[in-house]
């Protein structure tokens, strides 16, 4: 006979959950067997007591077997599955980039992202803002892109790791979302349940990321790496900086305008383009499509030279049911907010530091964002020209665009973001951009 508290009771006492027991209770989770008070119980007791690896590997795999895991073989596809995650940030629009480019370098990326959470924003957001994009599709479907296109994003389905939306929606309000064995089964169940062959974590380290310090980054990134390597699938994690914004802008439809013209060649941010580079030849070293990153790179900047990576965004558009000339006619479909107002330096000197969460905040506040699950969300706001750290300016000079649906809450962004922005007569000590690779 199935007893929740029983389970609930071995970890509560700190005692180490065999894979039987773990698997019985998601089973319970995903059959409804389990209350939400249950649930709760078993996540406090888990964020209180930790888990082994052994425990947390169970754990991932049982959410993943909750549901459908996606099965490549009868599409003999040329390639590895591969895929990325990221912690999330401010300007983080690595995953349309990296996503067409593995597909040009010969990888198939199916890739289940979420939506803005906090300060960070959400990639499918990013895609609700191209008209027609459908980001909730079947799974039939999603297969189909990914062979014709090599790349699909989309939203994660009913279908897939279920047990994971009953977990998570029970930690949002019982302040277990911090425990680092369920951040770890959250992201990783999902990722598996794609059929992954490799995958690569980002996880962000500084004011704009998702965990407080260095030493929990640097704590989850050995925790993705070693669980999802126990699980069956090739995972390497990297921190990055994000003391500021990755991109020089932050807002839906903005963020998916500079994606564009990064594949493109229009404009290709320095450290938008580093992260996007190492990250990408890391994957694909790890999944087996180059010898060495050196190769990789190559292959890489090739796929945006040719064009290819670019060809490759627009039929994933295309097949997703977003215009067909996106990349061509831009304007056309996306557009900037009315109110638009420069951000002043205050002083001369050097931008020697931002509160990055803060700038995230300033996107949220103009509509760009969710300060509700329920908030509908304004794609058409946002930030453009931001000045990076380290930039030296007179007073007077613009350090950054706001754009906004009504000249008060222009105004409103306009100071929440120069108070987010401090300026130096001493130039500042930046952090490096890629700090720790973390490999099984």
């Amino acid at each position: 006979m199935f007893l929740p508290q029983e389970i609930i009771r071995k970890k509560r006492d700190g005692q180490a959950l065999d894979a039987d027991d773990i698997g019985t209770f998601i089973r319970g989770v995903a059959a409804n067997e389990v209350s939400e008070g249950q649930i709760a119980a078993f996540t406090m007791a888990t964020f209180l007591n930790g888990m082994t690896a052994a425990e947390a590997v169970a754990l991932t795999l049982a959410m993943r077997d909750s549901g459908t895991v996606l099965n490549w073989k009868a599409l003999n596809l040329p390639g590895p599955i591969v895929d990325k995650h990221s912690t999330g940030g401010v300007g983080d629009v690595v995953s349309l980039m990296m996503g067409p480019m593995l597909a040009a370098c010969g990888g198939f990326v199916p890739m289940i992202s979420g939506r803005g959470l906090g300060h960070t924003g959400g990639t499918l957001d990013k895609f609700d803002s191209i008209p027609g994009y459908q980001t909730s599709i079947s799974i039939e479907k999603f297969q189909q892109v990914v062979r014709e296109a090599g790349v699909a994003i989309i939203g994660q389905t009913a279908e897939l790791a279920p047990a994971d939306k009953r977990i998570y929606a029970t930690r949002d309000v019982t302040a277990t979302v911090e425990s680092i064995p369920l951040i770890t089964a959250s992201i990783l169940s999902k990722k598996l349940a794609a059929g992954l062959d490799a995958l690569v974590m980002d996880v962000k380290v500084g004011s704009g990321a998702f965990m407080p310090t260095l030493e929990k980054s640097q704590e989850l990134a050995r925790s993705i790496v070693e669980v999802g390597n126990g699980a069956g699938v090739k995972t390497s994690a990297l921190l990055t900086d994000m003391n500021e914004p990755l991109a020089p802008c932050a807002g839906n439809a903005i963020e998916v305008r500079c994606a564009m013209d990064y594949l493109l060649g229009k404009s290709r941010p320095a450290r938008l383009h580093e992260v996007t580079l190492t990250l990408s030849a890391e994957l694909m070293v790890t999944a087996g499509i180059a010898a060495n990153e050196a190769v990789a790179r190559l292959a890489l900047q090739q796929s945006l030279d040719a064009g290819r990576a670019a060809e490759r965004f627009a039929k994933m558009v295309a097949e997703l049911g977003g215009p067909t000339d996106l990349l061509e006619n831009p304007d056309k479909y996306l557009r900037y907010a009315p109110a638009v107002k420069p951000v002043i330096a205050a002083r001369s000197g050097f931008i020697y530091a931002c509160d990055t969460r803060r700038v995230g905040m300033v996107v949220v506040a103009l509509g760009g964002g969710r300060m509700r699950a329920a908030d509908a969300i304004d794609f058409d706001v946002g930030l453009t020209d931001i000045a990076a750290v380290g930039t030296r300016v007179n007073a007077g000079d613009q350090i950054a665009l706001v754009h906004a649906r009504t000249e008060a809450s222009a105004d409103k962004a306009v100071q929440e973001f120069a108070e987010a922005i401090t300026i130096s007569d001493s130039a500042p000590v930046k952090p490096p951009l890629i700090q720790v690779l973390t490999r099984g």
